[in-house]
C-alpha cells in the first residue's frame, strides 16, 4: 500500500439512515480545506449491480455521474461537498462486485483455485478503493460502507477494511457513527445503544478511532467521559453531532472540535491551515438572508405510508438551496403531490401562493394528470415553471393539446397507442424495452447541447455549448419539432450528434423552461447551476 495514500472508513451503528453520508462528505471537506486532496467511495450492501433498479421511495434518489453509472445518492453530497467530479470507480455495490469476481472465475482468472468468499471478495473490494484512489491520486480516501454494523449483508466489506488495516495500520483509519436517542419519557441522551453498536464493531476485528456520535442535541461531558471509558476511546475522539439547520454547517460543527487535527495527528501528519470561510458564509445564507423565495416542487415520490420522504428528489432540492443563497435568498420548499391535483382540480389554485414552480424527473403512470394540469396553470398564470427530464416531456405534452390541439397527445410510456406521441421511446432503447432489459440501459451520463441565441437557456449559461447528464428512455419526438416551435415553444438546446431535443422554452413568459437532462447533479453549494440560478431569479421577482 503506497504511503501516500490513507484511507477512512466510516461505518454505521444503531440504525440505518444515521448520517454516514454527510459525515463521510464533511470529513473529506474539512480534510480538503487543510489542503489535501480527497476522494469519496460509497459501497451499498445490495445485491444490485447498481442503484438504477431501485425504487426511489425505499432507497431514494438515483445519482448519476459523468460517465453514466447510477449510484447511490450519497455520491450526490461527496460531489457537493468536495466539488469534484466523481465516476462509477468510485461506488460499488454487492451484486457489481460478486459480479466481477464470477466472470473472473468463468474467463480462468484464478487459473484453476477454489474460489471463496474470503478473500476473493473482500480482495477484489480493495482492489476497487485502491484502484478509485490512484485515478484520483489522492491523499485521503474516505469509504463509507453502507449499512448498520451488526447486519450480515456488509460484513465482507467490514473484513476488507480489516485486511487493509491488517497490511498498513498506519495509513488506515475507521470512524463510526452512531445514534444517541434522548427519550421522551426520560429526557436524558443514553449511550447504551453506542456501546453495544462498538462492541459489535469489535467483534469484526474493528476498533473505532473515532465515534462520532449523531443525536438531537449536542453531547455533555459525562455521555463524552462513559463511552470513552466504556468503548475504548480517548474522550477526545467522541465527537458530537448534533441536529443542525443545514447539512453544510456540519464541518463547522467538527472544525469546532479540532476534528481534523485529531484525525491527521493519529495519521502522523502535521496540521495545515484551514480555510472554511467561503463555505460557512454560504451555509449561514438561509439564516440571515433578508428575502425569501417560495418554490413548489411538485412530484409523485413523496408519500411512503404516512411519511414523506424528500430524499427521492434530493439533488434537485439541494440545487434549489444553492439557487437561493446565491441570490441572496433563503428559499421555502413545500412538497406536493400531482395526485392531489387529480383528485380535486380545484387546489390547483395554491399554486399561485408559489414565487415558482419545479417538476423533476420520473417515470410510470402514476399522476401525470396532474402534472399536465399543473403545468398548464402555471404557462397560463404566468408562474415561473422549471421542467426537468419527465417535468420537460410533460411540458410539451399539455402545450401540445392545449396550444396545438392535439387532445390525444402523450408519451408513449404512457400511453403506447397515442395518435400524436410527442414523446416517444428513444430508437435506440426499443429492443431493450422488448427484452427486458432495464438495468443500466437507458441514456446515461453527460452528452453534449449546443444552444440557441437569445435565449433564456443561452443566457443564463452564458456559453454556445454545455455538457449535461442523463438519465431517460423516452424522448422528444422531433416530428413535432416545426408545430411546436410555430406556436411559440422554442427549441433552445439540441445534441449536436443525434439532433436530441434537450431544452424548450417559452416566448412571453417570465420563466417557463424544460430540460431533457438533469442539471441538480452539477449544481454545487459554492458554484449553483445557472438553469436554478436563472429560475430562482425570475421567482423572486414574482
Amino acid at each position: 500500500m503506497s504511503m501516500n495514500h490513507r484511507y477512512i472508513f466510516v461505518v454505521g451503528g444503531v440504525m440505518s439512515g444515521v448520517g454516514k453520508g454527510v459525515t463521510t462528505a464533511s470529513i473529506g471537506k474539512i480534510l480538503q480545506s487543510r489542503g489535501f486532496t480527497v476522494t469519496a467511495i460509497k459501497i451499498d450492501p445490495y445485491v444490485n449491480v447498481d442503484a438504477g433498479t431501485m425504487n426511489p421511495v425505499e432507497h431514494g434518489e438515483v445519482f448519476v455521474t459523468n460517465d453514466g453509472d447510477e449510484t447511490d445518492q450519497d455520491m450526490g453530497n461527496y460531489e457537493r461537498f468536495l466539488n469534484t467530479e466523481l465516476t462509477s470507480m468510485n461506488y460499488m455495490t454487492t451484486g457489481r462486485v460478486y459480479q466481477t469476481v464470477i466472470e473472473r472465475e468463468r474467463n480462468l482468472g484464478y487459473k484453476g483455485r477454489c474460489v471463496q468468499v474470503v478473500p476473493h471478495i473482500p480482495e477484489e473490494v480493495i482492489a476497487r478503493i485502491k484502484k478509485a484512489t490512484e485515478h484520483a491520486k489522492a491523499d485521503f480516501t474516505v469509504v463509507e460502507i453502507g449499512g448498520t454494523v451488526g447486519e450480515y449483508e456488509n460484513i465482507l466489506f467490514l473484513e476488507a477494511g480489516r485486511m487493509m488495516h491488517l497490511a498498513d495500520p498506519k495509513n488506515v483509519m475507521f470512524i463510526l457513527v452512531s445514534y444517541l436517542p434522548i427519550p421522551k419519557h426520560l429526557g436524558e441522551m443514553k449511550t447504551k445503544p453506542t456501546q453495544h453498536a462498538t462492541r459489535t464493531l469489535n467483534s469484526a476485528g474493528i476498533h473505532p478511532d473515532f465515534i462520532v456520535c449523531r443525536g438531537e442535541q449536542y453531547m455533555d461531558k459525562p455521555r463524552r467521559e462513559k463511552l470513552s471509558v466504556f468503548c475504548n476511546v480517548k474522550p477526545g475522539d467522541v465527537i458530537s453531532a448534533p441536529d443542525v439547520s443545514s447539512i453544510y454547517h456540519i464541518p463547522a460543527v467538527f472544525e469546532k472540535q479540532g476534528f481534523s487535527d485529531e484525525m491527521l495527528k493519529k495519521f502522523g501528519l502535521k496540521p495545515k491551515g484551514s480555510d472554511l470561510r467561503k463555505w460557512n458564509k454560504m451555509a449561514s445564507v438561509q439564516e440571515k438572508a433578508e428575502k425569501s423565495v417560495k418554490i413548489a416542487v411538485v412530484g409523485k415520490y413523496f408519500a411512503t405510508g404516512d411519511y414523506t420522504l424528500s430524499d427521492s428528489y434530493i439533488s434537485v432540492i439541494e440545487a434549489l438551496k444553492h439557487a437561493s443563497w446565491a441570490n441572496n435568498a433563503s428559499i421555502e420548499l413545500e412538497w406536493i403531490n400531482s395526485e392531489d391535483f387529480e383528485k380535486e382540480s380545484k387546489k390547483l389554485a395554491q399554486l399561485s401562493t408559489y414565487d415558482g414552480v419545479l417538476v423533476p424527473g420520473g417515470f410510470g403512470t402514476r399522476g401525470i394528470e396532474g402534472v399536465i394540469s399543473a403545468v398548464r396553470y402555471c404557462r397560463e398564470k404566468k408562474i415561473p415553471y422549471f421542467g426537468i427530464c419527465y417535468g420537460m416531456q410533460l411540458a410539451t405534452v399539455e402545450f401540445a393539446r392545449t396550444v396545438l390541439g392535439l387532445t390525444s397527445a402523450h408519451t408513449v410510456e404512457v400511453d403506447e397507442a397515442t395518435e400524436d406521441p410527442i414523446i416517444h421511446v428513444n430508437p435506440s432503447q426499443m429492443k431493450n424495452i422488448r427484452e427486458n432489459r432495464y438495468g443500466g440501459t437507458m441514456r446515461l451520463g453527460a452528452y453534449d447541447c449546443d444552444l440557441k441565441a437569445g435565449t433564456i437557456a443561452r443566457k443564463a449559461y452564458g456559453a454556445p455549448s454545455i455538457s449535461e447528464r442523463h438519465r431517460h428512455r423516452y424522448e422528444f419526438n422531433n416530428a413535432y419539432t416545426s408545430a411546436i416551435e410555430e406556436k411559440g415553444m422554442i427549441v433552445s438546446g439540441v445534441n449536436p450528434q443525434s439532433g436530441l431535443v434537450e431544452i424548450v422554452e417559452l416566448k412571453d413568459h417570465p420563466f417557463f423552461v424544460g430540460v431533457q437532462f438533469h442539471p441538480e447533479f452539477q449544481s454545487r453549494p459554492l458554484h449553483p447551476h445557472p438553469l436554478f440560478k436563472a429560475f430562482i431569479k425570475s421567482a423572486l421577482q414574482k
